[in-house]
């Protein structure tokens, strides 16, 4: 049982030292992305259907990708176990070239990334070459005194190496960016635009509490300096961020939902946007005749397509390069993204922008219309009620209603409450400085005791209200009016 418990754990420190060395590699001296679990856990989820990914959003939310790397690394960690125990019945260099084998697999996977990089397979080449050494170095015959110390000295330099891995990884950009005074600022924001009634969301979320969906199992991280935008229209153009700060940048606040929202999700969320109007930049390129997509590429290969009739219809869509008054946080696309009001994100909101491609939908694709979701994606309009919240105990009398109603580059026209199927009763509305923004409401419930479900329906400017049907997110959004139970004693 002991020779078994050691091959075991010879094993299990073996991967965990493969790790270490192909996180170091590639967070300290190449780039983050091409961490070998990080191109293995993106190769999985390229090739995972879409309804499981669904289900993934749906039930883990932004936890999905913490929970998809853990899966990977006990996956590896289960094998390499087998391997050690393989080893531990003589077979050394079999159960070597099975650990060596695992890296090549990540080397494999990351060559064959969307955006991969002629080194980006050195990371898992070099965890297997560590890991099959390490195997064999653990399962040499030794005094058990020795044999103890080889396992303390790997698993410290294990544990070194993944630390200075992760803080290699999470470094800043080299060089900060100073955003320049906006050359159209935003409108400022009406009287009552903000009803500051507790638990409603505030009208500007918080770029901390700003909802993120996307595919990045790590940030990516470009660096400022290096940074450019390739522009493919009639002609090439390559913008660099002075180019970008150059040409007169506005300021707008703009609401942004995820196609993946449920009915009364948590994806939705409104910032002040700083960036170069879109229209712009793609005329300088040219726009070929009869292309219809703006074809968005991220950093880390991911890409978006915008149909070119709505980002040149005058609405403000634009390459931000700001959020609320800062430079864009890592996680939501610095140092440039796209933001078109009325789309949902996934066709209007691409992070970590590097290039541009005026196409048409004819001709390429991008990732999740590759995958089935609709090509045109106007947001749905919708409502959620944000107070008081699902299960909460209440006193009768008088009870504030509140939340969010949302119909981008529309704009809400009204809201509606009623309590247990019974009539609708029209909502007090905040202003709001444009079509483009979420809306707040209120109303004020006279509650009586016992158990109540309260539902809501928005109706937006062109006249149509919210369907009552419920739909789920795939292929172009989800429908339906939010309801919660509440009990009044």
């Amino acid at each position: 049982m002991g020779r078994a418990v050691r091959a075991g754990g010879a094993g299990l420190l073996s991967a965990l030292a493969a790790l270490g060395g192909g996180e170091l590699a590639a967070a300290g001296a190449l780039r983050p992305q091409s961490s070998p679990v990080v191109v293995v856990g993106g190769t999985v989820i390229d090739l995972t259907p879409t309804p499981v990914k669904e289900f993934a959003v749906r039930t883990f939310g932004t936890s999905d990708k913490p929970i998809l790397i853990g899966a990977v690394i006990a996956v590896l960690l289960g094998l390499a176990l087998l391997l050690g125990l393989l080893a531990g019945t003589g077979r050394r260099v079999p159960a070597a070239a099975g650990v060596a084998g695992l890296g090549v697999l990540g080397a494999v996977a990351a060559a064959t990334r969307p955006a991969s990089a002629p080194l980006d397979t050195v990371p898992s080449l070099l965890a297997a070459l560590v890991g099959a050494l390490t195997l064999l170095a653990l399962t040499l015959p030794a005094s058990p005194a020795g044999g103890r110390r080889a396992f303390l000295l790997i698993g410290a330099g294990t544990v070194a190496a993944i630390t200075a891995g992760r803080l290699a990884a999470s470094r800043a950009s080299s060089a900060a960016l100073v955003l320049p005074r906006p050359a159209s600022p935003a409108r400022p924001l009406p009287a009552g635009a903000d009803l500051r009634i507790p638990g409603l969301s505030a009208f500007v979320t918080p770029a901390a509490e700003f909802y993120r969906v996307d595919t990045a199992l790590v940030v990516p991280r470009p660096d400022l300096d290096g940074w450019t935008l390739r522009v493919h229209g009639t002609r090439t153009i390559e913008l660099t961020m002075a180019d970008v700060l150059r040409r007169g940048p506005i300021e707008r606040d703009i609401t942004l939902a995820c196609v993946s929202n449920e009915v009364g999700g948590p994806y939705v969320g409104n910032a002040r946007w700083l960036g170069v109007p879109l229209a712009t930049i793609l005329r300088e390129a040219g726009i070929p005749a009869g292309a219809d997509q703006l074809l968005s590429r991220s950093a880390d290969g991911w890409t978006g397509g915008t149909p070119v009739d709505i980002v040149m219809d005058g609405r403000d869509a634009m390459l931000a390069i700001g959020m609320n008054g800062l430079p864009l946080p890592a996680e939501h696309g610095f140092p440039a993204r796209l933001v078109v009001p009325g789309l949902y994100g996934y066709v209007s909101a691409t992070k970590w922008v590097v290039a541009l491609k005026l196409t048409r939908y004819a001709d390429e694709r991008a990732y999740w219309t590759e995958r089935g979701w609709a090509t045109d994606a106007p947001i749905k309009t919708m409502s959620r009620i944000d107070v008081p919240a699902p299960l909460r105990r209440l006193r009768a009398g008088a009870v504030q209603v509140a939340g969010v109603a949302w119909a981008q580059h529309r704009g809400v026209a009204g809201v509606e409450v009623r309590v247990d199927g019974g009539p609708w009763h029209e909502a007090v509305t905040a202003a709001v400085p444009s079509p483009d923004t979420w809306r707040q409401w209120t109303w004020t419930w006279q509650a009586t005791p016992g158990s109540h479900t309260l539902e809501v329906r928005a109706t937006d400017v062109a006249g149509h209200t919210q369907q009552s049907s419920r739909v789920t997110p795939f292929p172009d959004g989800a429908t339906g009016w939010h309801s919660v139970v509440v009990t009044v004693v």
